[in-house]
């Protein structure tokens, strides 16, 4: 079997993968394979094509600091906007000739003798690499309800991550079960499509009114003219965030003011003092997403929707079973029950030093040194790793990061042929005291979330600034990382020189 040979092997072409690829090519690192294991570029931005799929981040902060946009369309951009935008930053960059697509990577195992990554698709085809980039994201692996007879409804069914866009709505029984991000987006689509829908929900979350906005021709032209009004915007969406995270992580005597904010636009959205009640939240405000939407209470309120708050126990072939006893006849059922955001690399099995596992490492809990490297797996960089998501602010600005700070081992790692950069288990234990003591503080441990894992332990929030995080990347450290030297002919692999 052909192996072939490169310096760094990038796992997923969506704005991690990018931003890793783009980074390493800005600094005259060329050597670079992207694995996609679909046709084209986009991750999550490819796979959601549900209809009213938006992001809740500003279009000027969501967006790459080194290829800004100045003619967005409406100040919270569509997922067909933001697909075109990332294909369109992938062409202009060069990335699409390192990207080899409808590559699904299997397994990678280190080799302690070579000092490499040698890396398995489900094609068959094999490659060896210095670095390993898994930038596969948290929000890539669709999660279903784990209950009964999931496979027995014999109408149509499928996950919003996989939307039916075939499905004939006008006439039939829509069930959705899950009220996430998601879901606030789609559910008042299908209120003006279908005959009736009926809205499982576990919890009420918090609903913003969503300041959005089309952006006129005058304003467009005044952004593409004048550079520094874009930076100034771009700045201006940033601080709001750091101040929405920093209100999430430590300033919570400001979280009244988001509080209040989502109690007054339920009662300006629902009349109904009954639906009203069910659509309060019983959990303190960003332990679980905030979200964000105008006419999502709006369709709840509709007399062709019925919110039902007892938890779906089964699937039966023509519906769904409540905890309540009651049975549900559905046509079509959606789920919009999120992502398997805890499993960092889906099905994909990584061997490290002494043959472990990753998924051995981590049995109780995933974590990483800057949610990027993990000791006793030399020359793997994480994009998108453990805890360093954001309950408010741009993820983008966070991949960046990490993008940089990857940047700066490869350099290192190509000035310094026959070693390999293994990071030390006390920065990695370091990094994961400090991360878990802000998280104490924070808003993010005090329910269940998508946030935590089966042990309750959150595994994917950054409990800081972004600012903060942006300056710890910056480069790596060399004392935080056990240097190790490939054996010469007759000595035992992983000599530590330093």
């Amino acid at each position: 079997m052909e192996i072939i040979d490169t310096d760094v092997l990038v796992v997923g072409a969506g704005f991690g993968g990018i931003a890793t690829a783009v980074e390493l090519r800005r600094a005259g690192i060329h050597d670079v394979v992207v694995l996609e294991a679909s046709g084209e570029v986009g991750g999550v931005w490819r796979d959601n094509t549900y209809p009213g799929a938006a992001c809740d981040v500003p279009s000027p902060l969501y967006s790459f600091s080194f290829a800004p946009k100045p003619d967005w369309p409406r100040r919270y951009a569509e997922q067909p906007d933001i697909l075109r935008y990332l294909r369109r930053v992938a062409r202009r960059c060069g990335v699409y000739e390192n990207i080899r697509f409808h590559s699904e990577v299997v397994s990678a195992e280190f080799g302690e003798r070579t000092g490499r990554w040698l890396v398995r698709t489900a094609g068959g085809a094999a490659y060896s690499a210095r670095v390993l980039v898994p930038a596969t994201g948290q929000l890539s692996r669709p999660a279903y309800p784990s209950v009964p007879g999931l496979g027995t409804f014999t109408g149509e069914s499928f996950h919003s991550a996989r939307w039916d866009h075939d499905c004939e709505l006008p006439g039939k029984r829509v069930a959705v079960i899950g009220t996430g991000a998601s879901a606030v987006q789609f559910v008042p689509f299908l209120r003006e499509r279908a005959a009736s829908v009926t809205v499982f929900q576990r919890t009420a979350p918090y609903v913003l009114p969503k300041r959005d906005r089309i952006y006129s021709e005058r304003g467009l032209a005044f952004l593409r003219s004048v550079p520094l009004a874009r930076h100034l915007d771009r700045l201006g969406f940033w601080l709001y965030t750091e101040f929405a995270q920093q209100c999430l992580s430590r300033w919570h005597f400001f979280s009244p003011l988001f509080t209040v904010q989502a109690r007054r636009h339920l009662r300006r959205s629902v009349a109904d003092p009954g639906l009203r009640a069910a659509l309060t939240p019983d959990h303190r405000l960003g332990c679980k997403r905030v979200l964000f939407s105008n006419d999502y209470y709006p369709a709840l309120a509709s007399s062709t929707v019925d919110l039902v708050t007892s938890e779906v126990v089964a699937v039966t072939p023509t519906g769904l079973r409540a905890a309540d006893g009651r049975r549900h006849e559905v046509d079509v059922i959606v789920y919009g029950t999120g992502f398997a955001a805890s499993e960092f690399l889906g099905s994909m099995t990584v061997r490290g030093l002494s043959g472990r596992t990753l998924a051995e490492v981590w049995r109780d809990g995933a974590r990483a040194h800057l949610g990027i490297t993990v000791p006793g797996f030399p020359n793997l960089f994480f994009v998108y790793g453990p805890n360093t998501n954001l309950g408010g602010g741009s993820i983008v600005h966070m991949l960046e990061s990490q993008a940089r700070y990857i940047r700066s081992a490869v350099r290192w790692l190509l000035d310094h042929p026959g070693h390999c950069l293994d990071v030390r288990p006390e920065a990695e234990r370091r990094w994961d005291r400090e991360v878990r003591g802000r998280l104490a503080r924070s808003a993010w441990t005090h329910c269940r979330s998508w946030y935590r894992d089966a042990s309750g332990r959150v595994v994917s929030i950054w409990p800081g600034r972004t600012f903060t995080y942006r300056r710890r990347t910056r480069r790596i450290r060399l004392p935080d990382f056990r240097l190790l030297r490939l054996p010469a002919p007759g000595e035992p692999p992983g000599t530590v020189t330093h």
